[in-house]
């Protein structure tokens, strides 16, 4: 009979998300992934509360129910999710138009990466979307103080 080997599955949940292994980019292609399937979610929720409108139901009219607290907060999330997935998929169609890559060389040891040209669009991106985290913050802090 043929015997079953045991791989070591210590790190669980955490191996999966590599704890550290892996470089930023792979972390941000993750967010970038659940992002996507967030504002997919939020696009579907919509269409569904937009189409109940036929049958006479009104959600979003003033004092009803998507003008609670939790409902601003989950407004925010859905604008925070669409920036950072905004400017992360530029980030990408940059990348993958060779704008951040730069020219193919020879492979000469030590080898040199294209990290040093993709970071700083990173860098940008990043701080293109804490801009608009941050405007964004500032209207649920108003929204919630009314």
């Amino acid at each position: 009979m043929a015997e079953f080997t045991r791989f070591d599955n210590r790190l669980g949940i955490l191996g999966w998300l590599g704890k550290g292994k892996w470089g930023l980019e792979r972390y941000l292609y993750i967010l970038h992934r659940l992002t996507g399937l967030a504002i997919l979610f939020y696009f579907m929720m919509h269409i569904f509360v937009t189409s109940l409108r036929a049958y006479g139901i009104y959600l979003w009219t003033e004092g009803n129910f998507f003008h609670q607290p939790i409902f601003r907060i989950g407004e925010f999330l859905v604008f925070a999710a669409f920036a950072f997935h905004a400017f992360n998929g530029l980030r990408l169609v940059f990348v993958e138009l060779g704008f951040a890559v730069g020219k193919p060389i020879e492979p000469i040891f030590p080898y040199e990466t294209c990290i040093s040209k993709q970071r700083p669009l990173l860098v940008v991106m990043m701080l293109l979307s804490a801009v608009l985290f941050a405007m964004g913050g500032y209207e649920l802090i108003m929204a919630l103080g009314r």
